[in-house]
């Protein structure tokens, strides 16, 4: 591991203070946030005092600044189907971008978001002791969790009863079986896109 990181990228920043790099970048060019471009190329860099001040006069918390995983995205996934979990546990620990925890059962998915405060919840329609859209309800319904993004993950549910998770407030809705790398995918674009509040 290398010693306190001096210079970061305008990905690395946007890690860092919780926000999209398109935010940075345009900071970076309008001259809210310093840095500098290297020579010859299209490159931002930003200096780690140019960084912490920027950060200071946002009131962004410092906190992501020395974590050995900055801004690593913390995901629930919530579901009964051991093999699955299994399967999106590995793939999304060997992506490095992600902190996991999982849950088996609604009742689990309530104590893990409250210990853990995810970013995201993978979470299965349809659990053993309740459903998806109680879930997706009672976790929405407390400010606590008002930027906790929610993708259902189901292979049994009508257009109908998708939209009744949408109007829950899940994010988003991804069949079963499905293509991990396109729910990586989503996680990501997820987090990215801004949280709307009701």
């Amino acid at each position: 591991m290398d010693k306190m990181k001096n210079l970061f990228t305008t990905g690395e920043a946007a890690e860092i203070c919780n926000i999209s790099q398109q935010t940075i970048i345009r900071c970076f060019d309008s001259g809210k946030l310093d840095g500098f471009r290297i020579p010859g190329s299209r490159f931002r860099r930003i200096p780690r005092d140019n960084l912490i001040k920027f950060m200071k006069e946002n009131g962004i918390p410092l906190d992501n600044l020395d974590m050995g995983h900055p801004g690593r995205i913390k995901v629930l996934i919530v579901d009964d189907d051991q093999e699955i979990v299994e399967l999106m546990v590995d793939v999304l620990t060997r992506d490095g971008r992600f902190e996991i925890r999982t849950a088996s059962s609604g009742y689990d998915a309530g104590l893990q978001t409250q210990q853990f405060m995810p970013d995201v919840i993978i979470l299965d329609y349809m659990l053993p002791d309740v459903n998806g859209n109680i879930v997706c309800q009672t976790i929405k319904s407390n400010p606590d969790f008002a930027t906790v993004k929610i993708i259902i993950v189901s292979g049994v549910v009508n257009q109908e009863e998708i939209e009744g998770l949408l109007d829950a407030g899940a994010a988003e809705f991804i069949r079963k079986p499905f293509n991990i790398a396109e729910l990586v995918d989503r996680i990501l674009s997820t987090v990215e896109s801004p949280t709307v509040q009701a």
